[in-house]
């Protein structure tokens, strides 16, 4: 299976889900950097296993499982079995999950997600239905059971996560060190020169930056910068300029950065975005396809109505959709 299978992922936006990133993807040999997101992850594994590296550990996610990462926790992801994984995600805003903690739970201060991994085969295909009313169109279901899967994974797997404070003389050296390097993104200075200018030393800065941000300098600084460049993508920002505006060499420097990031090579970042900002001014309407389809899928599962007041399918939805890239690729 391994070696007749292709990558193929789609990473997009439905503009009736503002602030909700959208990723459809099968990955045989991908390998994500250590990384973060502003969003929260909630990814719905169909197939296979994906290994990821959370909080000092490898968590290991199979079909019927959640991988779960809550905003700006450094992780990786790779194929757990030599056939690789094939999932779909929603990146929700922290804003949005805050807004449905406090409607639906009794979550008290920030929420986020306790276990990185959740068995939850139902979930699963609650976040397919999501992606499968976005492509559809169709935007009461996919906002109604956006809305429903993060109450059940809060309500399963959700707590108030920590606060972070500045403490130690560490922690705050490696606090203005992440100013002065979001500052000089694009021309940082050395390791050594940082220190000295901050009244550290090299080694007692990368200790106190990687306890406080989960990697050293010099992997923030690419994470920050791929952050920065989707900015100027979603803004228009031909990918070349954006790469040299973040400190790129070029722009196949940003696009191999980008791809271990984010799962997509820029260019098609940017042409599901633009593609976005196209069918803002056209109406989106229910097709009988997908009616037929939600009939055609229904199973015996009923979910409480305070839970679901439509319930989606059980079991593995199907992928649809093209992928961003030619089969093969690096893009994902």
């Amino acid at each position: 299976m391994a070696g007749t299978a292709e990558e193929r992922a789609r990473y997009w936006q439905y503009e009736e889900l503002p602030g909700v990133d959208l990723l459809r993807a099968r990955y045989i040999r991908k390998e994500f950097v250590r990384h973060t997101h502003e969003h929260f992850v909630i990814a719905a594994i169909t197939e296979g296993m994906e290994v990821f590296h959370h909080r000092g550990s490898d968590q290991y996610a199979g079909a019927g499982a959640l991988a779960l990462v809550n905003p700006d926790t450094p992780h990786t992801g790779r194929a757990g079995v030599p056939e690789g994984w094939r999932y779909g995600a929603v990146y929700p805003a922290p804003g949005l999950v805050a807004e449905i903690a406090a409607e639906t739970t009794h979550i008290r201060g920030t929420p986020g997600f306790v276990s990185p991994v959740l068995d939850d085969p139902y979930a699963v295909a609650l976040v397919h239905q999501v992606l499968r009313a976005a492509d559809e169109g169709n935007a009461l279901a996919a906002d109604t059971l956006l809305r429903v899967v993060v109450t059940r994974l809060l309500r399963l797997n959700g707590g108030a996560l920590p606060r972070r404070e500045v403490r130690t003389a560490g922690a705050r050296t490696a606090a203005r060190a992440r100013a002065v390097l979001e500052e000089r993104m694009a021309d940082p200075p050395s390791l050594q020169k940082l220190a000295a200018d901050l009244g550290s030393s090299p080694f007692a800065l990368l200790r106190a930056f990687r306890d406080a941000y989960g990697m050293p300098p010099h992997a923030w600084l690419t994470d920050a910068r791929v952050r920065r460049a989707r900015r100027l993508l979603d803004a228009g920002t031909p990918p070349a300029q954006a790469a040299v505006a973040v400190g790129f060499t070029d722009q196949s420097h940003l696009s191999r950065h980008f791809s271990r990031i984010v799962g997509v090579p820029p260019g098609a970042y940017q042409r599901e975005r633009k593609n976005v900002q196209d069918a803002r001014s056209r109406l989106f309407l229910p097709s009988a396809a997908w009616y037929d389809r939600q009939l055609s899928q229904t199973r015996t599962y009923t979910p409480t109505a305070e839970e679901s007041p439509t319930p989606p399918s059980y079991g593995t939805p199907s992928e649809s959709g093209s992928p961003s890239d030619s089969p093969g690729s690096p893009s994902g």
